[in-house]
């Protein structure tokens, strides 16, 4: 089983990006053929996401983080709600809030979106990957590798194939910020090297690669983890 991490950049940097979505939708089916696998999806917040959250600190002089959040996490699961209709019947559950609570998961494809503040839908993703026995979680977003600092900050910084994740929590830090874009989330992070779980980091608008990485064939991005 995969659990996939879908970022809202990806699937809506601004517009629904319905092309896209259709072809994800056929990798998918092609995955599944095996009638052994299934796959959890985990849509993030996107575009949406970001303007309403500016839009909200442009309101306030002391804009609240747990406020924020919980404005990505509305676009999140808006977002989800979408795939997850897009997706059936293979997708016939409930679109998922709380990894921790009672989830049904009869079809082939389980939906889920943001569930609290304090971290986003990646931790969502390792709690569900944790919940089902998942070794490895897919991280689809704007960034096709890990780099050893932000390339946009740090000229010097280079990218990584493989990385630890000792090394890997030094380069994202320890504490969660609403909208800021990292590879993978801190408090995510700390539970994913916890648990011993492997993250695949990889670009999500090349489908030809993910293709490859759920094939289990030779893949552009970076190992996290084990």
């Amino acid at each position: 089983m995969f659990v996939i991490s879908l970022g809202g950049s990806i699937l809506v940097p601004d517009q629904i990006d319905t092309s896209f979505l259709a072809s994800f939708r056929t990798i998918l089916e092609e995955h599944l053929q095996d009638p052994t696998q299934r796959v959890v999806l985990v849509i993030g917040g996107g575009g949406p996401a970001r303007r309403y959250q500016e839009a909200y600190r442009s309101l306030t002089s002391s804009p609240d983080p747990d406020a924020q959040d919980w404005i990505g996490i509305m676009a999140t699961r808006l977002n989800a709600e979408l795939v997850r209709q897009a997706l059936a019947p293979l997708c016939c559950d409930p679109v998922v809030y709380d990894p921790t609570g009672d989830i049904s998961f009869t079809g082939r494809i389980l939906v889920a979106a943001g569930w609290k503040p304090g971290f986003s839908t990646d931790f969502d993703a390792v709690k569900l990957a944790e919940r089902f026995g998942a070794d490895t979680v897919v991280n689809l977003s704007n960034i096709a590798q890990v780099y050893t600092a932000d390339p946009k900050e740090d000229p010097s910084a280079t990218p990584l194939e493989e990385v630890s994740w000792e090394e890997f929590r030094r380069i994202v830090g320890d504490h969660w910020t609403p909208g800021k874009n990292l590879p993978f989330d801190p408090v995510a992070t700390r539970r994913a090297a916890e648990l011993g779980l492997r993250v695949i980091a990889a670009d999500g608008k090349n489908l030809d690669n993910t293709r490859a990485i759920l094939a289990g064939e030779a893949f552009f991005g970076t190992r996290i983890g084990p």
